[in-house]
């Protein structure tokens, strides 16, 4: 049996790399070799392509926060990344939604993937 975070982590890295060419499918295989990773069953394998599949918007919540209220802070003062860090913390919201449709699929993926290595 392999390591969750290490299957999830690789999970994310095939994800990122097949994401940009075959967005449905490239969740569905990152979720797939994550599960083929942690091993262990299908719950395992379901999880690590979910955590797979969630540290896409995980990560680009964190960026667009961050970059808004950079932005909105340097353009317009104080006011400007109140409100630059507001727009950030809706549009945040909702790749975190996004990614927890993406995730679905990788935890699909996982769940497969699980499945092939359960003895």
């Amino acid at each position: 049996m392999g390591n969750i975070l290490l299957a999830a982590f690789v999970g994310f890295l095939v994800t990122v790399a097949l994401g940009w060419w075959l967005p449905v499918v490239g969740h569905f295989i990152g979720g797939l070799v994550a599960g083929l990773i942690a091993g262990g069953g299908m719950g395992r394998g379901a999880l690590a392509g979910f955590l797979a599949g969630i540290f896409g918007g995980i990560i680009i919540a964190i960026l667009v926060i961050v970059g808004f209220a950079s932005i909105g802070g340097m353009l317009g003062g104080v006011f400007g990344g109140f409100l630059g860090g507001l727009v950030g913390i809706i549009l945040g919201i909702i790749a975190l939604v996004l990614g927890f449709f993406g995730a679905i699929v990788a935890a699909i993926g996982g769940l497969v993937g699980g499945a092939i290595t359960r003895k």
